[in-house]
């Protein structure tokens, strides 16, 4: 059925240009106005427009003025359900779009800034990716309506034709106009579910770090051989003999170079899965890593920050 639809859409596509006038990607902001908003009836309004009819041939068949004039005033309601219909959309405008992140095969946030107009908005719906949400605005006001967007692979990848739409008020109408900004989205790769550590250079002993702490510890007695220095003389002074400043010895810092060099026995997308594992383990670990990859190197650092540019970097590789 899905693919029998996307025929008829292409198909559409080709024989009907005036419909898909706009489904070249055009740039932000995007706004909406008479000529790229299309009406139809819908399915109610299809079978109100029948029961009219009937009612129109009968009040004429049987010279019924009463029943006349009940077919008139519901076609005029029909009528400017119509109108208002359309004014649901026209004057909306799309003035920018930010994407979260995401890894290969999970949705992507994105928000979507809608800025209302000079009119309020009732009942819009927007449609991305076969998922519809719905959302009302005020007048003069701007609105992030939150879409996920799902992915299929790492890399660049082009936002799809967005939907907006309504059939406020009645629902026998159904206008609607396709939006197609220009951009596209990051999406990270997938990291691989388990394999072996990095290597560590703490792990060499000719690269760890001894470092003098700087934090008191505590107090103890003078030992002979001490040096003056450490002495704590205040302190010493309201005791019967010399203290000592005790200070913490912290543990070596431990940092992750992540070398794409490392892992030349991998293919490359087995390369870029292992080191979004470990960039992913770094970060949550909370240790500092730096990262190179062919053509960017990225030096020490830590933090989400970081981790985004690491990641961003994985993602555009070729």
């Amino acid at each position: 059925m899905a693919e029998t639809y996307r025929r008829f859409q292409h198909w559409a596509e080709r024989r009907l240009p005036a419909l898909t006038r706009y489904r070249k990607p055009e740039s932000l902001p995007i706004e909406l106005h008479r000529r790229r908003i299309y009406i139809v009836p819908s399915g109610l309004g299809v079978a109100f427009g029948v029961l009219l009819l009937i009612m129109l041939a009968g009040s004429l068949n049987y010279a019924n003025n009463a029943a006349l004039l009940l077919t008139c005033l519901l076609a005029a309601a029909c009528a400017a359900s119509m109108l208002v219909a359309f004014r649901a959309l026209d004057g909306l405008r799309l003035t920018a779009i930010q994407a979260g992140h995401a890894i290969a095969g999970e949705p992507m946030p994105l928000q979507l800034y809608v800025d209302a107009g000079l009119r309020t908005r009732q009942a819009i719906r927007v449609e991305v990716d076969g998922q519809t949400h719905a959302f009302a605005i005020p007048e003069r006001e701007q609105l992030a309506v939150k879409v996920p967007l799902q992915t299929s692979m790492r890399g660049w990848q082009p936002l799809p034709r967005i939907q907006l739409w309504s059939s406020w008020p009645l629902g026998l109408f159904r206008a609607w106009s396709w939006l197609y900004p220009d951009m596209s989205v990051l999406v990270w790769p997938r990291p691989e579910a388990a394999g072996p550590p990095p290597r560590s250079p703490s792990d060499d002993p000719t690269h760890q770090r001894l470092h003098q702490g700087d934090d008191l510890a505590a107090l103890r007695d003078y030992r002979a051989g001490d040096p003056q220095r450490r002495i704590a003389w205040k302190a010493s002074a309201r005791h019967e003999g010399l203290l000592v400043k005790d200070f913490e010895q912290p543990r070596p810092r431990q940092e992750w170079r992540l070398d794409w060099r490392d892992l030349r026995h991998l293919d490359s997308e087995t390369r870029i899965a292992r080191l979004a594992r470990w960039l992913g383990e770094a970060e949550a670990q909370g240790v500092p890593f730096s990262l190179w990859l062919p053509g960017e190197e990225i030096g020490h650092g830590s933090g989400p920050a970081h981790y985004v540019r690491c990641m961003n970097a994985l993602a555009r590789l070729p």
